[in-house]
């Protein structure tokens, strides 16, 4: 969403109010217990080695559990010689149903995954660790390891959570825009919190109000001294 965000920012529609420290990432994952079923992960290579392990119904191609968005995960998997199909689910519920049948038996499972969200809370795991990402992987053949195909490489790692506004929001409101400057997430911070809502199945208000009342020291800190009063 860069692009967009940059667009809107040009126009002055919107500030920029920093950054988290979480970084964002988005790709093949799979959950820790599949680490000793499958020897080498997260080397993308050891899904070579063991892709049928991820195999169903008999087919003896490893299945890549993927969501409804799009994604270049066919060329992928065909630059990158993968013996991999993929069953595509309707929604992000469905792909956690699937991660849930899987743990619950201890069954190998590679999915889509995102990070910061509320599974990596509550299921260890890893991203599977494909060929860093360059531009030019999608654009040009000849680069990476596969002269032949684009796509040859994994999806970009270590992405930005920016903090955004409305452009008048701290000509209004100054001390509430240092207070967004001010506040400062993590990844593991964001998914514990997620956690209450998917997992715990608080509400909005109640998780918010528990993560406030858990984190006192924190928000606190975030208060800007002349906002106190």
């Amino acid at each position: 969403m860069a692009a967009k965000l940059g667009q809107v920012s040009a126009a002055g529609r919107v500030v920029e109010l920093g950054e988290h420290s979480a970084h964002t990432r988005e790709d093949w994952w799979y959950p820790a217990y599949v680490a000793k079923l499958c020897p080498g992960l997260p080397d993308w290579q050891a899904l070579k080695k063991c892709s049928a392990i991820f195999a169903r119904s008999g087919s003896g191609k490893g299945v890549y559990i993927a969501g409804p968005w799009e994604k270049p995960d066919e060329a992928r998997i065909r630059a990158l010689g993968l013996n991999f199909i993929i069953h595509r689910v309707k929604d992000g519920d469905a792909l956690w149903q699937e991660l849930k049948a899987a743990a619950a038996h201890q069954d190998p499972i590679v999915l889509f995954n995102w990070s910061p969200n509320w599974v990596e809370a509550e299921y260890p795991g890893a991203f599977v660790e494909f060929p860093d990402y360059s531009e030019a992987c999608e654009s040009n053949p000849a680069w990476g390891i596969n002269p032949q195909f684009a796509y040859d490489c994994g999806n970009p790692k270590g992405g930005w959570l920016k903090k955004a506004a409305w452009e008048k929001f701290p000509l209004i409101w100054p001390c509430a825009a240092n207070l967004v400057r001010n506040i400062q997430l993590d990844n593991t911070q964001i998914s514990t919190l997620a956690a209450l809502v998917d997992v715990n199945n608080l509400s909005y208000a109640d998780a918010a109000q528990k993560w406030l009342n858990d984190n006192q020291s924190l928000w606190q800190s975030w208060l800007p001294a002349s906002c106190k009063n």
